[in-house]
């Protein structure tokens, strides 16, 4: 699956995210970023890790409803305001030995709903960066997400959790620092 996060997403790894209007069902999923360092389309597996300038912590927050149960694209329940924290920083490809060996765990209010490995990731970096690169131009600066381990609030059994205003959320990869995000209602 494939869908975009819009710019009006990206906001930093300590602001606060905002719930939208009439959203029910506001989810949060913890991701290794892939940051794109060297342009180009119809990248090899074998050359996609060139491209690759470096790896962050991304916050995927996910409006379930909007996503799922109004039709259409994905787009509408990934690319809200604020839907998109990233950081605290970029950690060059140089400094990670094995990007496909990393913890990565979030907390809402002090309970952990996530703790996974990225080893457990369905395609690896290259494979990602590689099919992308087959139907769009990949930039410097672009963003890639690379999937969430299990634990997101639409998964909770016996009843899915969801976000409100006013919880703190607290999330991280190792190696690649922590962000820390209070929910608001959206003005």
């Amino acid at each position: 699956m494939v869908f975009n996060k819009w710019t009006s997403a990206i906001v930093g790894p300590n602001d606060a995210i905002e719930i939208p209007r009439n959203s029910r069902k506001t989810d949060w999923e913890v991701e290794l970023g892939v940051v794109i360092g060297k342009g180009g389309r119809y990248i090899s597996e074998s050359d996609a890790l060139e491209h690759v300038a470096g790896y962050c912590v991304i916050n995927d927050v996910s409006e379930r409803e909007f996503q799922l149960e109004l039709g259409g694209t994905w787009d509408k329940g990934k690319g809200c305001d604020t839907f998109g924290p990233l950081g605290p920083w970029l950690v060059t490809r140089d400094e990670i030995a094995d990007p496909h060996q990393l913890d990565l765990w979030l907390e809402v209010d002090g309970k952990r709903y996530q703790n996974g490995n990225t080893r457990t990731m369905i395609f690896q970096i290259p494979k990602i960066v590689s099919y992308l690169s087959q139907f769009m131009s990949l930039q410097p600066g672009d963003v890639i997400s690379t999937g969430t381990p299990p634990g997101v609030g639409l998964g909770i059994k016996p009843e899915p959790v969801y976000l409100r205003a006013g919880q703190h959320i607290r999330l991280g990869i190792s190696g690649l620092g922590e962000q820390n995000q209070r929910t608001v209602d959206a003005d």
